[in-house]
């Protein structure tokens, strides 16, 4: 397993990339600590042409197709809760922000306006391209964070993204060495433990493979943050 490193481990469902390739990818899951892993994934290297998709709306931000332009509607809503949420559990009204996965650029953008310093990764060099286009923002590439001073930042903000990061440990310990002490980690992650998860099995939208290379549960995202050296304070659906 890679969360706990348990040998407990068997397949569970397959999964079908409908939106680049079609191909099969089988999911395993630790009867441990229940993390969920897609098999036989692309490197890191040969992951890329996974991503290139006009539908795939976080790197190009298209609003063809109704599906597209409710997206944009629920995300004007649900920026305004994230800036709220890091205002309340970081106790700041303004402070220092380290987005990683920024896509296009509107959540960095929304919190640079309510006066937050921003350090934004992303690595698709077109999604880079329309964030310094609509936002002027200068996006950095994903590789940065390991070039980033220590204890800088008062929040990091990982927004649907942990689930397609190849070196997961290796971040999560890069974490704790940019947050400053008093520093919050705000992760959301899809759970395969959700009603509709259940509920679509291996259709549900969330699997994504090959590009969600992990499916987290609450006990998994737990176990795997405590053993990393966080303390969890909060958990929302």
């Amino acid at each position: 397993c890679p969360a706990c490193k348990s040998t407990s481990i068997k397949e569970v469902l397959t999964a079908k990339d409908y939106t680049v390739s079609n191909e099969i990818f089988a999911v395993w899951e630790c009867g441990t600590c229940s993390f969920r892993f897609t098999q036989d994934v692309p490197n890191a290297a040969a992951i890329a042409p996974y991503y290139h998709s006009d539908a795939y709306v976080s790197h190009s931000d298209t609003q063809e197709g109704l599906i597209n332009r409710l997206y944009h509607v629920v995300r004007r809503y649900t920026l305004k809760g994230k800036c709220s949420l890091i205002q309340k559990f970081t106790g700041l009204q303004k402070g220092s922000l380290l987005d990683i996965g920024a896509g296009t650029g509107a959540f960095a953008h929304t919190m640079q306006l309510a006066g937050w310093k921003i350090t934004a990764l992303e690595p698709d060099e077109n999604a880079r391209k329309i964030a310094l286009n609509k936002y002027q923002l200068q996006l950095q590439s994903s590789e940065n964070i390991y070039d980033l001073p220590s204890n800088q930042f008062d929040a990091i903000t990982m927004w649907h993204v942990l689930e397609h990061v190849h070196d997961l440990k290796v971040y999560i310990h890069t974490f704790k060495k940019l947050l400053k002490h008093n520093g919050r980690l705000i992760i959301a992650v899809p759970n395969h433990t959700s009603y509709d998860a259940q509920f679509y099995k291996n259709y549900w939208a969330a699997y994504d493979v090959p590009r969600h290379l992990y499916h987290f549960s609450p006990s998994s995202m737990k176990y795997l943050l405590k053993s990393n050296g966080f303390n969890l304070a909060n958990l929302k659906p």
